[in-house]
């Protein structure tokens, strides 16, 4: 079993009550790791770390913090099956995509290189004898709190843009799947990277996390998770009018109107329902299906389904691994119950596969349903597993009163060979991100985030990286 300790300061540290609590495979619902289990006195000592980092790291040019962080993507170039092999046994990520995950992850980093050296400052022409300019600063003490479905991709993301712009973090991990960030301070230890600039500490969000929340010495925190913890988060941070960002929950609208190419949609549809075995905020919540195309569109989504191979992580073939733990299998599990007893038709899966190897971890087979109503709680609420919820309409003014019918607002796709009557559609959905034809939403140069419950702020492009900086106005009057 492996052993990690907490990076604070540079060091690489216990807990100092010693505790400990062990991470479990998903795959095989074995011990995996043994991993410090982190108290108010370690978040106190990686504050005070972080705060003595940050005017020597603030003060580096932005060449030189943009070159670092460039040999941070080399690095997890190099590290690339490492790394893979960690994300497989911490997350029972499929290995080609925790292939992928890799990929993008260098992609995150590389792209805050480059991005924040033309970031930091402008000039503004205020009148003919005064000179005015907009410096954008680092906001001090970051706390980065990461959720558990692409730990990776997530870590890189909000590092990648704190770090660039001349900020100190504390990361903190989900107490799931903490190994992968672990391992990925461990490998970015090798750079030239000062003492107390990147800290990790390890635990579940109902302590670490609040404590983080709750220190007057951290400025700015960004969150991913559920609706209900950023809630909490914010509820705690203003007692310290601290700035947060936050990426919420989704139950995503994927609408297809009776024009629609019907084999490409479904394709896509069962790709992004089963992509990390649903665990995706972006992933479809609700399948809005003309009542025209209805039959045939389920029936080719169906066909679809069936080709999805569940098993083994490491398995080449494999396109659907375990849900991230026991305790989300049944909470997905009992939204597929519910569905049941509340009408809806269970046309395929929702079950535990019972032969071997996978009867030991925490599987679960893609489940459809059709005939889904406005009432039921797979219509209302994010499930965040692959269980597919099919809903009928009549009229582009019906299926847009649904889709907005909803307390979140993250992404939307309308699916139409009318380009006109689609972008007449996603103009009126009340969602952050919106596509036609397409459900690949996320990439290192475009915004993600929501509207509503699904938070507020930006990950990703240049938009992400102002998230990490506050403006100052400076004015000089020559006359």
């Amino acid at each position: 079993m492996l052993k990690y300790k907490m990076l604070i300061g540079g060091e690489w540290v216990e807990a100092l009550s010693g505790k400990t609590y062990r991470a479990i495979n998903p795959a095989t619902g074995e011990e995996a790791a043994e991993i410090p289990l982190a108290g108010s006195e370690d978040i106190d000592r990686a504050v005070e770390a972080a705060q003595q980092a940050f005017p020597i790291w603030s003060k580096k040019s932005q060449a030189e913090r943009s070159d670092l962080i460039w040999k941070m993507a080399g690095l997890l170039k190099e590290h690339e099956e490492e790394i893979n092999r960690i994300e497989v046994l911490d997350h029972g990520t499929p290995i080609k995509l925790a292939r992928i995950q890799r990929h993008i992850s260098s992609m995150n980093l590389e792209y805050a290189a480059q991005a924040s050296r033309t970031l930091m400052g402008s000039a503004l022409p205020y009148s003919a004898h005064t000179m005015s300019c907009i410096q954008r600063e680092p906001i001090g003490v970051c706390a980065l709190i990461i959720p558990w479905n692409s730990p990776l991709m997530m870590v890189t993301s909000k590092m990648g843009a704190c770090l660039a712009t001349g900020n100190t973090c504390i990361i903190k991990p989900s107490a799931i799947d903490s190994m992968v960030t672990l391992k990925l301070a461990e490998i970015l230890s090798d750079l030239d990277i000062p003492a107390g600039v990147i800290n990790v500490v390890t635990g579940p969000g109902g302590t670490v996390g609040e404590s983080l929340a709750a220190h007057p010495g951290v400025r700015f925190i960004s969150f991913t998770g559920s609706s209900e913890t950023g809630k909490r988060i914010m509820s705690v941070a203003s007692g310290t009018l601290k700035r947060t960002q936050m990426e919420l929950g989704g139950k995503n609208p994927f609408i297809v109107l009776e024009d629609a190419e019907i084999k490409k949609a479904a394709q896509r549809g069962v790709a992004s329902s089963c992509n990390n075995t649903g665990m995706v905020c972006a992933s479809p919540g609700r399948y809005y299906v003309h009542q025209r195309i209805y039959d045939e569109f389920i029936q080719e989504y169906l066909q679809g389904m069936k080709k999805i191979k569940v098993g083994d992580p490491w398995d080449e073939q494999t396109d659907m691994g375990p849900v991230v733990s026991a305790e989300h299998r049944e909470r997905v599990e009992g939204y597929i119950r519910s569905g049941v007893e509340e009408g809806a038709k269970l046309l395929l899966g929702g079950k535990r596969p019972d032969q071997p190897p996978l009867d030991k971890g925490y599987f679960v087979m893609p489940a459809v349903f059709s005939e889904v109503r406005p009432h039921m709680k797979i219509y209302c609420e994010e499930i965040f597993g692959p269980v597919a919820c099919f809903t009928r309409f009549s009229s582009d003014d019906e299926v847009i009163d649904m889709a907005n019918d909803n307390i979140y607002g993250l992404c939307a796709s309308v699916w139409t060979q009318d380009t006109a009557r689609g972008m007449r559609l996603v103009e009126r959905i009340n969602a952050g991100v919106v596509a036609i034809n397409s459900d690949r939403f996320v990439s290192s140069e475009t915004p993600w985030g929501g509207f509503k419950e699904s938070g507020f702020g930006k990950e990703n492009s240049v938009f992400g990286l102002e998230e990490y900086t506050q403006l100052k106005l400076l004015v000089m009057d020559n006359n």
